[in-house]
């Protein structure tokens, strides 16, 4: 009996794999073992594998027992050891989940999937971002990339990796390459706005960096807190930036001169209010801007530009480019119609 206890303790110590090896091969020389101590009881192989597992995991449905004395020794053996055995297994089993969940909640793994977005820098303005492109797009998949010691919020959906995103390993570990689009964020309460945007510039010239080593394109979009650093990020290549400062002044200023323009704007800005703005494909029987136009009007949505070109009512008889993007408002069940 010590000496049982004794290589149940060696077991515990052992690696996962090896553990896992030992188990398959006592489970199927057990099989054998029993089927040739009692070939009447156990006249093959599977049946004794039956009656080991049903012996080892205490399931014990009593279809097939053993008959004679040596048979119901390795019986014995069986409760003692096997049981023991398949507890170790399964105590490993659920320790590793156990130990995947944490690295999983501190950002030490990596993620594999692709067509995601990955958020750089928690802050509040991020996790509203983040809700709304939820909102938006059902199949949504978030990577957040922040120093901070652990996933910040609950969410299914949202993945987080610790690291520092000028690191090209952290960038491979978001798989910034398979993004949809990648988001810098400044923090929340910002003191120093030269800072901040210096920090912003560093991370987004990493990414892009790494994307010409690469030699693939990522869409990186940048918030920027000074209007004198534009310059600077359109020389890093960034696909766009959003002025903080300047689209609060700019919609406060609308408001006042039109009063009640800040309420639409922000409606459309906010996806829970049923109605968007979404992109679109050219359809190749739209031939002018208003076959899209119309087509476009007769399932409800309204087209309004071709990339930031808003003039599509004074050109409707204008052919439409091949490289078109057209933009339209509508609610997400026209959307969908749309792209079916």
């Amino acid at each position: 009996m010590l000496i049982i206890f004794e290589l149940m303790r060696a077991m515990v110590k052992i690696r996962k794999l090896t553990l896992f090896i030992i188990t398959v091969i006592f489970l199927i020389s057990s099989s054998f073992i029993i089927h040739w101590l009692e070939p009447d009881s156990f006249p093959s192989p599977f049946i004794g594998f039956w009656y080991v597992m049903t012996t080892v995991t205490t399931t014990g449905y009593g279809d097939f027992v053993p008959a004679t004395t040596i048979g119901k020794m390795f019986g014995l053996f069986l409760y003692f050891f096997g049981i023991a055995l398949i507890g170790i297994v399964i105590g490993k089993i659920v320790e590793g989940f156990g130990v995947y969940r944490r690295l999983k909640e501190e950002g030490k793994l990596s993620y594999k999937g692709r067509d995601h977005y990955v958020i750089i820098g928690w802050s509040n303005k991020a996790h509203h971002t983040m809700n709304e492109i939820l909102e938006i797009d059902d199949n949504a998949k978030i990577v957040l990339i922040d120093s901070i010691t652990k996933k910040p919020i609950e969410q299914e959906k949202l993945f987080f990796i610790q690291g520092d995103p000028t690191d090209k390993q952290i960038l491979e570990k978001a798989n910034v390459l398979g993004a949809k689009a990648v988001l810098i964020f400044t923090e929340d309460n910002v003191i120093d706005p030269v800072a901040a945007d210096g920090k912003s510039l560093i991370i987004v010239s990493s990414i892009e960096g790494y994307a010409k080593e690469m030699n693939q394109d990522i869409y990186t979009l940048v918030e920027i807190l000074k209007e004198k650093h534009i310059p600077t990020f359109e020389h890093a290549n960034v696909d766009e930036f959003i002025l903080a400062d300047e689209a609060l002044s700019d919609l406060m200023a609308k408001s006042a001169v039109h009063n009640g323009a800040g309420k639409l704007v922000m409606k459309l800005l906010n996806s829970k209010s049923g109605i968007d703005l979404w992109k679109i494909k050219r359809r190749s029987e739209w031939k002018t801007y208003n076959d899209a136009f119309e087509a476009l009007r007769k399932v409800g949505a309204n087209l309004i530009s071709d990339r930031s070109d808003f003039n599509i009512l004074t050109k409707l008889g204008e052919p439409i480019p091949h490289d078109a993007e057209l933009f339209v408002i509508c609610n997400k069940e026209t959307y969908q119609k749309i792209v079916s």
